[in-house]
């Protein structure tokens, strides 16, 4: 199982940022996908959840309207639109497959003016 994440980088507070991550070693399409943050010091912290054909979507706390995760099975890849970014969305981001125990790299997000 491997999973690389890309997209993150600077930006403005208020600025958008599309992160990706794309799935191989398994077949991504039988698996619900999640993205995960963290900033030093602290865990993990769950940031949305999508099923496996996108017909159930979870998201962190006071996520949901900011960010909008979501996948294309065709392209083993899944997507997290980051919009309206605030200084507290810094972190590096990563991606998970329900049932694995596989994390990515991340991709750092940088929200600074």
């Amino acid at each position: 199982v491997q999973l690389v994440e890309s997209g993150g980088g600077l930006v403005q507070p208020g600025g958008s940022l599309r992160l990706a991550c794309v799935g191989s070693g398994f077949t991504f399409s039988w698996h619900a996908m999640r993205w995960y943050r963290q900033v030093p010091g602290k865990e993990r912290a769950f940031v949305a959840r999508i099923s496996s054909h996108g017909e159930e979507i979870d998201y962190g706390d006071s996520l949901e309207g900011r960010f909008i995760i979501s996948r294309d099975n065709a392209k083993n890849t899944l997507y997290l639109q980051m919009n309206n970014l605030k200084p507290e969305d810094m972190a590096v981001y990563y991606c998970k497959a329900d049932g694995y125990t596989t994390w990515g790299k991340g991709t750092q997000v940088t929200v600074s003016s």
